[in-house]
């Protein structure tokens, strides 16, 4: 399987409001309020009022998804949902390996973002599977989207 990449969003957040404590893990929200996105066939800007729903589990595993809007330079409108996994590697797995934690080296989030467009000129995106990484970025989060070919 080959990928290329898509489109690389900085995406900025705001506040976590987080729910706390449920049956399934720690329920947080953490609102979309705008960002940035560049790639080969397309670029633009984030619009604000989108949000991300996360879960994070007791044994380190996570869920999220995300559902937010999206802005091509020339005005197309475009929705995506994003969901995905993630892992955080616990205390034990730490002090076994005696390392300190790193974000960039101890959690993996991955994501399968989905798209809708009308219109032509971006059908490529409704039409195709993409597959995508999450990390953290100074104003909020950096994601990588890659079409699978």
């Amino acid at each position: 399987m080959n990928v290329e990449l898509a489109m690389e969003l900085v995406v900025h957040c705001g506040p976590d409001l987080e729910i706390g404590e449920t049956h399934g893990g720690i329920r947080r929200v953490v609102p979309i309020t705008g960002g940035t996105f560049e790639g080969p066939k397309v670029k633009g800007v984030v619009l604000p009022g989108g949000a991300d729903w996360n879960l994070t589990r007791p044994d380190g595993t996570g869920s999220v998804w995300a559902r937010y809007t999206i802005q091509a330079d020339d005005g197309t409108l475009i929705s995506i949902i994003n969901q995905g996994k993630s892992y955080i590697r616990s205390a034990e797995e730490l002090n076994e390996q005696k390392s300190e934690f790193d974000f960039e080296r101890d959690v993996y989030m991955y994501t399968t973002p989905s798209f809708e467009v009308a219109g032509e000129k971006y059908q490529w995106l409704s039409k195709n599977m993409f597959i995508g990484t999450l990390r953290p970025h100074p104003e909020g989060v950096q994601l990588r989207f890659y079409q699978l070919i």
